[in-house]
């Protein structure tokens, strides 16, 4: 969430619990970021390599230029979804009406 609403591309790098789903909407769906290590290779090393090949894909290509481009339009959204008159603002000032009455 950090990075989504910061307009921060993901490397991601799943490794337990609900990292293999959210790797998958990161990559997959969202479109923000690329997979380090797939789940299936957990067990495998993990080299210098891999990972500089994974941030230089990031930072240094047309793939990740679509990327960073698509992470700070998302976190323009998610902002303005908070600001006064923004759709999460007003769900959350509706739960919290709710709940104090």
């Amino acid at each position: 969430m950090e990075s989504i609403s910061m307009g921060v591309p993901i490397a991601a790098w799943p490794m337990h619990s609900d990292q293999p789903r959210n790797s998958q909407l990161v990559t997959k769906f969202l479109k923000i970021g690329l997979t380090v290590r797939h789940w299936t290779h957990r067990d495998e090393l993990v080299t210098s390599e891999i990972v500089e090949n994974a941030v230089r894909n990031l930072m240094d290509s047309p793939e990740g230029d679509e990327m960073r481009k698509r992470a700070s339009e998302l976190s323009e959204a998610v902002k303005q979804s908070v600001i006064d008159g923004g759709v999460n603002r007003a769900e959350m000032d509706s739960f919290i009406a709710h709940i104090t009455r």
